[in-house]
């Protein structure tokens, strides 16, 4: 009896371990899971963009209650949790084999600034969100050399930076906002990006603190320079 046990645990102990290698590291560049992660968050915008506010909201809500109890209850869960490992296996990384994933710190946040902030921020923060996030990646693992904080690196700021300002400047450019001011903001609304891309808030994803700061950091800039009454 006591052989047939130790056996039995041998063989789950080997299938954890296959299943642990079948997944990605953060360190590795996870092509399946950018692509999911872009395409996702610019689905999440256009709903937001072009669906009525309290329609577009309830979507989001509806996904957070569709997704993030399930992420809950399968870290009590082995069989739940073997069930959704193997169903977004592509997509997941090994920390999140026994930890919440991603999806669920993403969607909270999202559901988080639509609920709290205006429009033109919302879709600037989303925007940040699925570009900034994904490319910062990409270059902090391709060429990111010098560390700042964890595995974050100058190289993948600097790109999270670009990223950010770009969008800002196509985004409020068709505003017709002075040029001036327009350089200005977009280049603020880069620091933005890439510092709430940067900056670690105790041990939460950076998939929630990125809209949020992002979101609250936005929100005062555009009270500075005004901007608001111009956009609204």
């Amino acid at each position: 009896m006591f052989m047939a046990e130790t056996t039995h645990d041998k063989l789950l102990a080997k299938e954890l371990l296959l299943k642990v290698m079948e997944l990605k590291q953060r360190t590795e560049i996870h092509w399946a899971r950018k692509i999911w992660h872009m395409l996702g968050v610019s689905t999440l915008t256009l709903i937001y963009a072009f669906l009525p506010l309290s329609w577009s909201v309830g979507v989001f809500a509806l996904l957070w209650l569709a997704f993030v109890p399930f992420d809950f209850i399968r870290q009590q869960n082995q069989k739940l949790n073997d069930f959704l490992v193997h169903m977004f296996r592509p997509i997941m990384r090994q920390n999140e084999l026994h930890k919440l994933a991603g999806t669920t710190f993403l969607l909270t946040g999202v559901l988080v600034v639509s609920l709290f902030f205006r429009r033109e921020i919302v879709i600037l923060t989303l925007l940040f969100l699925a570009f900034a996030d994904p490319i910062a990646s990409y270059f902090g693992i391709r060429f990111g050399k010098d560390k700042i904080f964890g595995h974050k690196s100058l190289q993948g700021s600097m790109a999270a930076f670009f990223v950010c300002a770009l969008i800002g400047f196509i985004y409020l450019y068709f505003y017709g906002l002075m040029f001036d001011r327009l350089i200005v903001i977009s280049i603020l609304c880069g620091l933005i990006g890439a510092l709430a891309e940067l900056i670690p808030v105790a041990k939460l994803d950076d998939n929630f603190t990125l809209p949020v700061l992002s979101a609250i950091a936005l929100w005062i800039l555009f009270n500075l320079f005004g901007t608001l009454a111009v956009i609204g």
